[in-house]
């Protein structure tokens, strides 16, 4: 059956006042069709899975509407914050797919880009968790599958025929047509922190690199002193493809022989920048796989000279990584920070990095992101026994190899100088293990 062409409102209307949605994380949102349903107020109990919202919908600020969302952005805490029914599914990226095939949701809604003639819908910037559940929706006659194709989304590419990143008419139940802007972030230039820690990290990536980044002014700052340097012959192996990557592509160091998936650049979704947009539109160098295989260990571990780079919140002495909560409270997500961790630190595979400044900025207060232990609230992301590489302002320091003892001394040594003395009465003062 051909797909039904409707409005983002008549699509809205299809959804019941006691339902099941979900939509893929961040850019892989349809915007218009939940603004659509954000106008309406008869919903009774409407369970909305989602990640990393990228627009405030008021949909999740209606009555009869509970969202769980696997990776907080600004939305999400501005929702907690009013204390709005929203909620965290602990699970890390990879385990967002068995999670939505436990759900079985009976709708779901992606965004996709406008079709070349007489060809399939690109899933554009996300592949993510739910290249599989999409498809298993769509073929399922009691459930509903939503595809919102915006004029202005790039048309990307996977690698077919095992991973085509795409749906075809068949698979769709409705179809709505927008041209809207696609959401964009904002640039951030580099400041001397973020400087100082880039200059650090450079010693410990090879000109030979596969590289994995997040997004933010640290790991900008690190690619954009690989671009200036030159003389690199780097591969793009991450979960996220952002500016800076294509900037280390504009420079002509990007070769992509990895040893796994070479002569392409892998990623399982891109935010950014337009001009990011504009440049991924029908590029055969950049290939959008399943997070399952982009955040697989043992295929990151593949890779040659594999150097993860990723950032924290705090880190206590024994190397206890807490990336997603402070205080308690939710702060992100987990997404791939273990996986990549993990897999970078396999043996022969490169080093794990993770970069961060040594304080923040606490009401007023300059609070060390290092600590003697973490606080009761702050929950580990990544285990110590994971931590290779930590990179501050103030230096980088390879834990790999290093006792409980010696770990502690070296991540004192990376923190604030002023702080050294406090945090080094602190881990003689109380217990510690090994």
């Amino acid at each position: 059956m051909a797909a039904e062409i409707l409005s983002a409102e008549q699509a809205a209307r299809l959804v019941r006042a006691r339902d099941t949605l979900a939509v893929p994380l961040g850019p892989g949102q349809p915007p218009a069709f939940l603004h659509a349903l954000g106008e309406r107020d008869d919903f009774e109990d409407l369970q909305v899975s989602a990640a990393l919202l990228v627009d405030a919908f008021r949909l999740f600020e209606r009555d009869g509407v509970h969202l769980t969302s696997g990776f907080y952005g600004p939305v999400e805490r501005m929702l907690a914050q009013r204390g709005l029914d929203v909620r965290f599914l602990p699970a890390d990226f990879r385990r967002f797919a068995p999670v939505l095939e436990k759900l079985r949701p009976r709708v779901m809604a992606t965004a996709v880009a406008a079709p070349h003639p007489d060809g399939p819908f690109s899933l554009s910037l996300h592949a993510g968790a739910t290249v599989e559940a999409l498809r298993a929706c769509g073929r399922d006659p009691e459930r509903l599958l939503v595809a919102e194709v915006n004029a202005r989304l790039p048309y990307t590419l996977g690698l077919p025929p095992e991973h085509t990143h795409a749906l075809s008419i068949d698979e769709i139940d409705v179809l709505i047509h927008v041209d809207r802007p696609v959401i964009a972030l904002p640039a951030r230039e580099p400041g001397e922190i973020e400087e100082r820690i880039a200059a650090h990290a450079r010693a410990f990536i090879p000109p030979t690199a596969t590289l994995q980044t997040g997004i933010g002014a640290i790991p900008d700052a690190v690619v954009r002193v690989l671009a200036e340097a030159g003389g690199g012959e780097y591969g793009i192996h991450t979960e996220m493809f952002t500016d800076s990557l294509m900037h280390l592509h504009r420079s002509g160091q990007v070769v992509d022989r990895k040893g796994l998936y070479d002569g392409v650049s892998v990623a399982t979704f891109a935010a950014g920048s337009r001009a990011l947009y504009d440049w991924l539109e029908g590029n055969e160098r950049v290939r959008f796989l399943p997070v399952h295989v982009v955040n697989d260990p043992s295929l990151i571990g593949r890779n040659r000279d594999m150097v993860s780079l990723n950032g924290a919140l705090s880190i206590d002495l024994y190397g206890q990584v807490a990336a997603d909560t402070i205080g308690g409270r939710q702060h992100s997500g987990i997404g791939g920070h273990e996986d990549f961790t993990a897999g970078a630190g396999l043996p022969y595979a490169g080093r794990s990095l993770i970069c961060m400044p040594s304080t923040v900025d606490a009401g007023g207060e300059t609070v060390s992101r290092i600590v003697a232990r973490l606080d009761p609230g702050m929950l580990v992301t990544t285990p110590r026994h994971q931590l290779e590489v930590v990179v501050t302002e103030h230096g980088a320091v390879d834990l790999e190899a290093l006792d409980v003892e010696a770990r502690a001394r070296a991540l004192i040594g990376v923190a604030r100088p002023d702080l050294r003395d406090g945090l080094a009465a602190a881990w003689e003062r109380g217990p510690r293990g090994g």
